[in-house]
């Protein structure tokens, strides 16, 4: 079982909800990058998603972006990434890491090459954004057979065809998108992520975390009652970016950031009904999101 499987499955028996933030390999300086890694983790969060610095970043908002342009300024690298990756697994041998990044470093380095080095730096899981499952077989299979996740990204506009699609390439999670646009954009709607996850729901047995949308506590205990993890990136770049001149402040402001929707995410559990237990104990019909878990990576 991987990392990221058995994370799910832990977070699933005791009805939490998974904690997932993203940052920038190399932002504001490379050597910032693992101990606030390893900061977030003392902070809550279950799951990393460590950004390949890229050029082009096409999904990314300003904020992100501008982040991959600091970090190529101290000239990180899909190597440089993998290398921090390592760094941290030396003294962190549980916390699942994901890269997350873009197709044209990993077409560079060449599918085995990556799939390879990825393996030694003991990477969980590969989000490629500009990689879609019809075109990502290759890549998905050599990830795979080393014990990586190849997770997707999922649209709004998604039919259950491609949900389906998703569910059978890829493993660890699905990374649901949940506005239309890029990343730190726009203010999600609550009703429409519900009404779309019911429609995920049956059509894949892998957990969904949601992004794209989440700003602060309530933010993410709102997308909490819905999903099974909340992935915050933009928020926490933007403490990154209102700090350059202090990072240990940047750190330490990202910490307090991190713990105060841990704290809210902890506030909205699933029972063991399947219902959702919040604070004030009130409980809705909703069936267990991983009730499946267990035969889902057997």
């Amino acid at each position: 079982m991987s990392r990221l499987a058995a994370k799910f499955e832990e977070l699933a028996k005791t009805g939490r909800k998974a904690l997932i933030p993203f940052i920038t390999a190399g932002d504001p300086r490379p050597d910032f990058t693992v101990p606030m890694m390893h900061a977030m983790v003392k902070a809550g969060v279950d799951v990393i998603e460590l950004g390949v610095p890229f050029s082009d970043p096409m999904a990314d908002g300003p904020v992100i972006q501008r982040a991959s342009e600091r970090a190529l300024a101290h000239k990180m690298s899909l190597r440089r990434t993998l290398e921090i990756a390592a760094e941290f697994r030396k003294s962190d041998q549980l916390t699942p890491v994901v890269l997350m990044g873009y197709l044209n470093p990993i077409e560079a380095m060449g599918y085995e090459g990556f799939a390879n080095a990825a393996q030694r730096a003991e990477i969980d899981g590969v989000l490629t954004v500009d990689l879609p499952p019809e075109e990502g077989l290759e890549c998905s299979t050599l990830l795979k057979a080393r014990g990586i996740d190849p997770i997707f990204l999922l649209a709004p506009n998604s039919n259950d065809e491609r949900v389906k699609k998703m569910d059978a390439a890829g493993s660890g999670y699905i990374y649901y998108v949940s506005l239309k646009g890029v990343t730190g954009a726009g203010h999600l709607n609550p009703a429409d992520v519900k009404n779309k996850l019911q429609q995920i729901r049956a059509n894949t047995r892998l957990p969904v975390a949601i992004g794209f949308g989440v700003k602060d506590a309530q933010t993410a205990k709102t997308i909490a009652e819905i999903g099974d993890g909340v992935v915050i990136g933009s928020a926490l770049i933007s403490i990154i970016e209102a700090n350059l001149d202090d990072p240990e402040q940047a750190k330490n402001k990202i910490v307090e950031l991190l713990a105060s929707i841990r704290q809210a995410l902890d506030s909205v559990r699933m029972t063991e009904g399947g219902g959702l237990k919040t604070e004030n104990n009130l409980q809705s019909p909703v069936r267990h999101p991983l009730s499946s878990v267990n035969g889902a990576y057997e």
